[in-house]
């Protein structure tokens, strides 16, 4: 028999109670633990972009509705326009009055192109996933944030 820091004797192999986990069953646990963690990581990382999408599916199709009604209106502006310019023969002639409204609408497309670029831009990866993706080494070695 062996006797533990405390004095008391005990025989090898009845030092654990049966409550006490193993190495195995600590291994296991952690294991199961970090696949849960992983898992949860990525479930909020697809929900974070579920909503962008969903938001940004929704501002396109009214964008494209909008962008159609528009075009229709544009339309009608550039004849008026025209003939504004022309003003019934009084003003320039017909060629270079469509000319002039052509040019102005490629410049406001030009224009409008070069806004919708710097705001695609803005777009950017689901930060919060990723911050907290960035903390799970950290929990691992057991250092809290």
């Amino acid at each position: 028999m062996a006797n533990d820091a405390a004095g008391t004797s005990r025989t090898p192999g009845s030092g654990s109670s049966p409550d006490d986990p193993t190495i195995g069953r600590l291994v296991a646990d952690a294991s199961r633990d970090i696949s849960s963690l992983v898992s949860k990581e990525i479930a909020l990382a697809k929900s974070e972009l579920r909503v962008s999408v969903k938001a940004g599916g929704v501002g396109i199709g009214l964008l494209a509705g909008a962008a159609f009604v528009a075009v229709l209106g544009i339309i009608m502006l550039s004849f008026t326009m025209v003939y504004f310019i022309n003003w019934n023969g009084s003003g320039l002639s017909l060629h270079w009055a469509f000319l002039i409204v052509t040019l102005f609408w490629f410049a406001v497309a030009a224009l409008a192109g070069w806004i919708g670029v710097k705001k695609v831009q803005q777009v950017g990866p689901p930060e919060k996933a990723i911050e907290q993706g960035r903390e799970i080494p950290k929990a691992l070695k057991g250092q809290g944030s």
